[in-house]
């Protein structure tokens, strides 16, 4: 059967950016222009904030004493996962050699980038969650410089649970500036920090402007949009906990989609029943988020069968995929587009938000469709190196220099020719192009 909108988005999340790029084009030329003054000036007038930009270590210590033993054990916690699990991603990559003929060796070396910049967002909320996803895999990736950059709260400074998470997991600096300004003090280099040679972590659209501007001079973990969520459901779903989840994630933002997607009318009339009471029910800081998300940007999509549920899943390749129905292998081996896949109600997308080990930093807007999200590999340089023997060489330049010519390429095909001829003097080779 042909897929049924039950509800239908009256607006997407890829909203008209060029008033952000404008605004985002010009902060980044003064603060390129200006250095440490201009990005100073943007601070105190985004930021509304005057204080010490870098964190000394006793800035540090005073943050960290502000923080409760039981949310301290709760970082731990979710450091602990977090890192074990980039630990054994690290370990998925490996480092080799081969002979791929005769005396011609080739190899691969994995190796770290120097300088990271982790955003940690802090404005609507203090996402902590963020400075354990971003500096812990850069430091386990073996990355020799990271910064955290959080936005500052005037008059007070970055939340001291944030500061706490960036030093447990290992931040070499903590740099008290958000948006634009923070981006690109760290990728220019300002306040005496490296030019950083990746900028990771979520942020609003003017971060994600200025990441998407800057990168090709510097990399990025991705381009990101507004989150987005989507639930697969079939008749032995609860609703209950369907809606929740689905609430749980439109409170990110006003324009953060949340889909699900069944083939079982009741249980979709009955979520859709649930949802607008349990956000009315939300505190009011996420009420309002939570409910024109609701409003204008959920879908709830009935389909035939399971098959075609997991096909209009993939078509939509969301960054977080939650299945909460029969088969869970089945669904594992099938779908193939999302960030991150959540199988079954004993887990759901907060758990790895927060705590449960895998990474929050994830694809949106559909770019599932084309790659993951942040890991170790993200800030690994995955390397190629080759030697030869002289009598290895010999094939390989013989065919280079003949496969150059045909290519119009005679340059190319010369530093063959001297090889050889240095190599194998008095013999003739047959060097020329041969369509």
């Amino acid at each position: 059967m042909a897929i049924e909108y039950l509800k239908k988005a009256t607006l997407t999340s890829r909203s008209d950016a060029t008033e952000t790029r404008t605004i985002v084009r010009g902060i980044l030329d003064d603060i390129e222009a200006g250095g440490d003054a201009k990005a100073l000036e943007y601070a105190a007038r985004f930021d509304k904030y005057d204080g010490p930009v870098l964190l000394t270590p006793e800035d540090i210590a005073a943050a960290c004493a502000q923080v409760s033993d039981k949310l301290k054990a709760d970082i731990q916690f979710s450091h602990a996962n977090v890192r074990k699990f980039a630990e054994a991603q690290k370990a998925s990559l490996a480092e080799f050699q081969i002979e791929v003929s005769p005396g011609t060796v080739a190899g691969q070396k994995c190796v770290p980038v120097h300088a990271a910049g982790c955003y940690v967002p802090g404005g609507r909320y203090s996402h902590i969650a963020s400075a354990i996803m971003t500096v812990t895999t850069a430091k386990v990736a073996g990355c020799k410089h990271i910064v955290a950059c959080s936005p500052p709260r005037p008059g007070v400074g970055i939340a001291p649970a944030i500061i706490y998470a960036a030093h447990i997991c290992g931040a070499d600096k903590i740099l008290a500036m958000g948006g634009v300004q923070g981006v690109a003090a760290m990728t220019f280099g300002l306040f005496g920090l490296p030019r950083a040679n990746i900028l990771v972590g979520p942020g609003n659209q003017f971060v994600a402007e200025a990441k998407r501007m800057l990168f090709g001079r510097v990399g990025i973990d991705m381009i990101a949009g507004p989150t987005d969520s989507l639930i697969l459901a079939d008749a032995g779903a609860d609703a209950e906990v369907v809606a929740c989840d689905l609430v749980g994630q439109a409170e990110h933002g006003y324009n953060s989609p949340v889909w699900l997607i069944t083939d079982n009318r009741a249980l979709a009339e009955d979520v859709m029943a649930r949802v607008p009471a349990m956000i009315e029910d939300l505190p009011e800081v996420n009420r309002d988020n939570a409910r024109a998300a609701w409003r204008d940007y959920a879908e709830v999509i009935l389909c035939g069968d399971r098959e075609e549920m997991a096909a209009t899943s993939d078509a939509y390749a969301p960054e977080h995929l939650t299945v909460q129905a029969a088969d869970l292998d089945w669904w594992l081996d099938r779908l193939s587009c999302y960030g991150s896949l959540f199988l079954g109600e004993e887990t759901t997308v907060a758990f790895g938000d927060k705590a449960s080990g895998t990474n929050h930093v994830l694809p949106t807007s559909g770019a599932a469709s084309y790659t993951g999200g942040l890991s170790v590999h993200k800030y690994m340089k995955i390397v190629t190196w080759q030697r030869s023997t002289r009598e290895g060489a010999r094939p390989v330049a013989e065919a280079t220099a003949r496969i150059a010519r045909l290519e119009g390429m005679e340059g190319h095909a010369r530093t063959a020719d001297i090889r050889l001829r240095k190599f194998f003097p008095g013999e003739n080779f047959d060097l020329s192009a041969d369509e």
